[in-house]
């Protein structure tokens, strides 16, 4: 038996204005999705708990299956675990974003949480120049993936009051600056950080190329080293992920994964989804179970991009969903859940807490020829009837239930 969760990162939404008061799922020609939803279960589920802000580690943990109120301790330390950093139980491990903050008559504002999506390169040699001046002792910088990177302070607080960026976007940042414990610290090394990154090479060269210098550094997600168990002690089943994003990987490794490395994958609308979808099949013939994250939609969300947003959910459909169930079936019997961590309104900008649509089926109910004729969309997954408030319990229905029949 082979298991598969397509986890396409922030695919709900709200109607948007641009597609005729449509949602993304709705406008989106999808029919590979839309089979799913027909011949299986289809219904919404709750994937960021009560008091819990919504976010990609609170969802995806509760789609593998950990309840955040049990095992989240915050999202940086996930992503420390993706890269294998050296983080002891005493730590604070903290997310880093270099961003873009622009002077306007309120103070500084967030043009741009991901400093204009800045290359891996670039931002390597930007996080190498703040270790070198502001690191050493207790204070430690670490590169990751585009604008997405960690700063470890050794022994240091968890408590301080932090927001995350691609939540203020367009508004004055004052406000939002760390609080409570440990925020002198952390608004001096922000300080001090900006002072470096003012005259960095890196970027005086993107200034001169016209794209968004990285002026910042922005702290938040912080918490100390989680400790989950495997889905292998868990549920018998040895897995593997495919994701181009720190906090999923590391999620993963977490969770007992192998993580499969997708050339071409860069966790943006340009990420090669047709790779996705060959690599995810290799790897399910010598595994049991397979994460396979699609960060694209949630990116479009966060530019508020609804046509970008149909653009990749139509991608995942045609080139990562079409061809798992044109190849699954050679394998043998297998389960697919198809499902977001969370929604991301592009009306919004960043993420929300309502319920998400989910639509899980069995290979024997896609090849009975028994459907209702139904699409995959929020509409759809409430008019279904099934509404999932312990979202954390949706992988024993994967692992346990037959799906759709």
């Amino acid at each position: 038996m082979k298991y598969v969760i397509v986890h396409g990162d922030g695919m709900a939404d709200w109607a948007c204005a641009e597609l005729q008061g449509r949602t993304p799922l709705e406008a989106a020609h999808k029919p590979n999705m839309d089979r799913i939803a027909s011949c299986g279960e289809l219904g919404m589920v709750a994937t960021i708990p009560q008091g819990m802000a919504p976010g990609s580690d609170v969802g995806t943990m509760t789609m593998l299956g950990y309840d955040p109120a049990r095992y989240h301790t915050g999202r940086a330390p996930i992503e420390a675990a993706s890269q294998g950093l050296p983080v002891s139980a005493s730590d604070a491990v903290f997310r880093m974003n270099l961003v873009n903050l622009k002077a306007q008559d309120e103070g500084l504002t967030m043009a741009d949480f991901t400093a204009g999506h800045i290359g891996s390169d670039e931002a390597a040699a930007l996080v190498q120049s703040l270790h070198e001046r502001l690191g050493g002792g207790d204070i430690h910088f670490y590169p990751g993936v585009s604008y997405r990177h960690l700063m470890v302070w050794r022994g240091g607080p968890v408590a301080a009051q932090t927001t995350p960026p691609h939540d203020i976007t367009d508004r004055a940042v004052a406000p939002y600056l760390p609080q409570g414990e440990g925020a002198q610290r952390l608004n001096q090394l922000m300080a001090e950080a900006r002072a470096i990154l003012s005259n960095h090479p890196v970027n005086q060269a993107r200034q001169a190329a016209g794209k968004p210098a990285a002026t910042d550094v922005w702290f938040w997600g912080q918490g100390r080293p989680p400790t989950l168990p495997t889905l292998k002690q868990r549920f018998n089943k040895q897995g593997a992920a495919i994701s181009a994003v720190d906090l999923v990987r590391g999620l993963g490794r977490l969770a007992g994964l192998e993580i499969i490395n997708v050339p071409g994958a860069t966790g943006y609308l340009d990420t090669d989804y047709a790779a996705k979808g060959r690599y995810g099949l290799e790897a399910l013939r010598h595994c049991d179970f397979l994460l396979l994250h699609i960060e694209a939609p949630d990116e479009a969300g966060h530019m508020g991009r609804a046509d970008l947003k149909v653009q990749a959910l139509e991608r995942i459909d045609q080139l990562i969903v079409g061809p798992l169930l044109q190849g699954l079936p050679a394998m043998g019997e297998f389960r697919l859940l198809l499902m977001p961590d969370h929604a991301t309104p592009c009306r919004l900008k960043t993420h929300s807490s309502e319920p998400v649509p989910y639509a899980l089926v069995s290979g024997a109910a896609l090849s009975s020829g028994a459907a209702r004729w139904r699409r995959y969309t929020e509409a759809e997954g409430l008019r279904a009837g099934l509404a999932l408030s312990q979202g954390y319990r949706l992988i024993d229905r994967l692992f346990e239930a037959a799906a759709g029949e």
